[in-house]
Parts: structure tokens; sequence; C-alpha cells
């Protein structure tokens, strides 16, 4: 009874890894952006995520979210996130339109404000399978991916300066304070 239980399994395995097998090798599968997702796709990808990065330690931000970093963020952003996760007030892009699956566009609804920064930057880093997010280490460097880490994670609280800076094309420097000037000895 038990050895007959034992063979049942091992086929019925079997049997399920050739179905599995045949689908993904007989041209099955889909494999286009236009095509709906696999059975339990966006499941298996978003647990395995969640729980990866619930088993990470948090890291403290080395870049502080003022608005020198934060307009150094926005040029980050522009020249590199833009094109799939979109601008505050612009049309979803040509290149984003194309995607499975879709790239949040992170200056619409929460974004990711609600995330750790930390988590930002480990998925800017080091990107995510199976959803089109490529990582950027090598690519730009950990100044750079803190900067747009801590725009993104303050992008509904950015200040004025930083919102032109994200819908021109040309870089707005941070408005710094005049510093008092120092007499120099012997003049007046």
């Amino acid at each position: 009874m038990f050895k007959a239980l034992l063979v049942g399994i091992v086929l019925g395995m079997v049997l399920l890894f050739a179905v599995v097998w045949l689908y993904f090798t007989g041209g099955h599968a889909p494999v286009a952006a236009a095509d709906p997702p696999m059975p339990f796709e966006r499941k298996l990808a978003g647990s395995s995520l969640h729980a990866f990065l619930h088993r990470q330690k948090p890291v403290e931000s080395p870049i502080p979210a003022d608005e020198k970093n934060l307009l150094a963020g926005a040029e980050v952003y522009k020249q590199n996130c833009a094109v799939c996760h979109g601008l505050p007030a612009a049309p979803e892009t040509a290149i984003a339109a194309g995607m499975f699956p879709k790239p949040p566009e992170l200056f619409h609804g929460t974004g990711v404000t609600d995330d750790p920064v930390w988590e930002t930057h480990w998925r800017a880093e080091n990107g995510i399978r199976l959803t089109g997010m490529p990582g950027f280490k090598g690519r730009l460097t950990d100044s750079q991916l803190w900067q747009v880490s801590q725009l993104l994670a303050n992008a509904d609280k950015i200040p004025t300066s930083v919102k032109v800076a994200l819908v021109t094309n040309t870089p707005v420097a941070a408005v710094t304070p005049p510093t008092p000037q120092t007499a120099v000895p012997g003049t007046k």
C-alpha cells in the first residue's frame, strides 16, 4: 500500500514536470509583451521579490533628501528612468506602453513614496527579474542611485525647483541662500 502510494506520487511529479516542459518547449507559453501573463506569473515573481526584500537588512541612506540631492536625482531620473516610469504631467511613452508588465508611473499615485529609500535603492541597483526593470549597478554611481532613490521616496513632497527640473530639458541649479561676505583685513 505504502509502496503504491510512493510510486503514484513519483509518477505524478514526473507527469507534472513533463506537462510543464512540453508547455514551454512546445511554444505554448506566452512570450510576446502583449500576451497575457502565464498562470501564476505575477504572483510568483511578486512573492519572491517581497520575500527577498523582507530578509534584507535596511540600510540608512548616506545621501540626505535636500534640494541639491533631489535636483541631482531629478537629472538621473530624467536620463535613465523617465522613459519607462514617466514624468509628472507627461503622457506615457511609447516604450512604457509596449512593456509587459507595465512599469509603474512613479509620479502618478503613490509611486514608491511608501517604500523605504533603501528598498528603492536596491531595486534600482539590482533590477528586478521578469519585469523589464534593469539593474544600474556599474552604470550609475552609488551616489546617483541614492539621489534618485531619495527623489522617488519623496516624490510627493519635492520642492518646486525639483518639479521644474523634472519637466524642463535644462538642469536647474539648487537655490542656495547667499552667504554673508566677510570683511577682508585692510579693506572696507
